[in-house]
């Protein structure tokens, strides 16, 4: 069925969906250098209409519980994601603008607007990586990264049918210096 090399490719490729899904546990969080702010958490999100075969605009947003590490001290946070694709599917995603809302327990705040993602969806494990900027409040001017991994809270045959309507995502955010 599969030669050397077909088993390697595949072996390599499922490496790499596990590693995506292992990066680091929801809910802890580090700091690296003074300025930033790096967080790990855990979103869930909604996309409608649900996500089907056929790419179309879908509205997704996202909650998102965080633990932030700034300044050598760990905070909670909680963020609100909302974006407008110009089409979505089970397969993809276009665009990678969006919004997202951060606020820190300590009353501080950061809005990020993002401008650029690059989405895939492996083996039904998805992997979203956006790039945007902080706008206002902790952070601002500062270029932030947002990673995404997880898989769909539906089963993939509801593409054909209903649609996926969310998914359960772990998430690192980088408010980088």
């Amino acid at each position: 069925m599969f030669d050397r090399r077909g088993v390697a490719v595949t072996l390599g490729s499922l490496m790499l969906v596990g590693s995506s899904l292992v990066w680091a546990p929801a809910g802890q969080a580090t700091t690296s250098e003074e300025g930033s702010v790096d967080c790990t958490g855990h979103s869930e999100s909604r996309y409608d209409p649900p996500l089907t075969l056929l790419a179309r605009p879908t509205h997704v947003h996202a909650d998102i519980t965080y633990t932030c590490g700034t300044h050598g001290r760990t905070i909670p946070a909680t963020g609100s994601f909302d974006s407008d694709a110009p089409a979505a599917s089970c397969v993809a995603v276009s665009g990678g603008s969006g919004t997202e809302a951060v606020r820190y327990a300590d009353g501080g705040r950061s809005l990020i607007v993002y401008g650029s993602a690059t989405t895939l969806r492996v083996a039904g494990v998805l992997v979203v990586i956006q790039r945007g900027r902080v706008t206002e409040g902790r952070g601002q001017g500062h270029p932030v990264q947002r990673t995404i991994t997880g898989l769909p809270r539906d089963l993939p045959t509801e593409c054909l049918t209903s649609g996926l309507r969310g998914g359960s995502n772990e998430v690192q955010l980088e408010l980088e210096p």
